[in-house]
């Protein structure tokens, strides 16, 4: 009977209770005197619950909402809770996720000079080294700016190239490309998608891309839609990170965005687009499948 009581707790939240009471063969009043008793078994399973949430919570650095923490209990855990419960908890414990700052374009107008649009904002791709996007962004320090380049692989989502440094010349983007491949095979013609801010316009770069049979492709200027996925990924790294962390210098900027990168968003914290899986997981799971095909 106290497993049928538990159910009709846990489930509270999607159906009336005289309705599962009917269902479960139970009458109201018992579960309602069922409830009521000191330290009941529902209780104590609602605050290990409740215990374990917070532990997740936090791990993710404060990052999760209640689907993504619900994702670790049930698929990874294998934690027999509900998503609206995990809802219900959360906000009775005033677990709130870190909330993104509204988008700002910082890409000036520079013309449509450039690469067509290759992407046209399809941001999947069949294997890794396929298809590439990239974007620059800033970081404030105590001694200046930091900027950073990255290079996202479309199949894991995984950064496999960045660089930082005190500039955003186009050797920015080059030195970030350089780890990209050095981390992932680049198929012949593989795509390389950006906006049009000049250092992707610019002459150094067409050479370099068409040095490693690399194609260009770019959006329009100041629609972030056109480039999502790296946007996506600069806005977590600022929510998730960066507006919550002070930098003394560019070097405990660059350390810690590093870490944060490698550590943190590649290898271990998980992502809706991938069906809540890690993308370093992602990425390693490919070889094995190829082969085997």
């Amino acid at each position: 009977m106290s497993s049928k009581y538990e159910f009709i707790e846990g489930e509270k939240a999607n159906y009336r209770i005289y309705k599962m009471c009917l269902w479960a063969g139970v009458s109201r009043s018992g579960f309602y005197e069922w409830r009521t008793r000191p330290d009941s078994a529902t209780t104590q399973r609602r605050q290990a619950l409740g215990d374990r949430i917070v532990e997740i919570f936090n791990e993710a650095d404060q990052a999760y909402g209640y689907r993504k923490v619900h994702h670790q209990l049930s698929v990874n855990e294998g934690v027999g809770a509900g998503p609206e419960l995990v809802r219900h908890i959360m906000r009775e414990r005033n677990l709130v996720a870190c909330q993104p700052r509204p988008y700002k374009v910082t890409t000036l107008n520079e013309g449509d000079d450039g690469p067509a649009d290759l992407v046209q904002r399809d941001f999947t791709a069949d294997e890794p080294g396929t298809k590439l996007v990239s974007d620059i962004t800033y970081i404030r320090t105590w001694a200046g700016w930091v900027y950073l380049a990255t290079v996202i692989d479309c199949y894991s989502r995984m950064v496999i190239g960045f660089a930082m440094a005190d500039h955003m010349r186009t050797s920015l983007v080059t030195a970030a490309l350089d780890m990209a491949r050095t981390e992932t095979d680049l198929v012949d013609g593989c795509v390389f998608h950006s906006d049009r801010g000049s250092q992707y316009t610019s002459t150094e770069l067409a050479d370099y891309l068409d040095k490693h049979g690399i194609r260009g492709s770019m959006g329009r200027t100041g629609i972030c839609w056109d480039n999502a996925m790296a946007e996506s990924f600069f806005a977590s790294l600022k929510n998730e990170f960066v507006y919550r962390t002070v930098f003394p210098t560019r070097g405990k900027a660059i350390d810690s965005i590093t870490n944060w990168i490698v550590i943190r968003y590649n290898r271990k914290r998980i992502h809706a687009g991938i069906g809540y899986r890690i993308p370093a997981e992602v990425h390693n799971a490919y070889q094995p499948q190829h082969q085997a095909a």
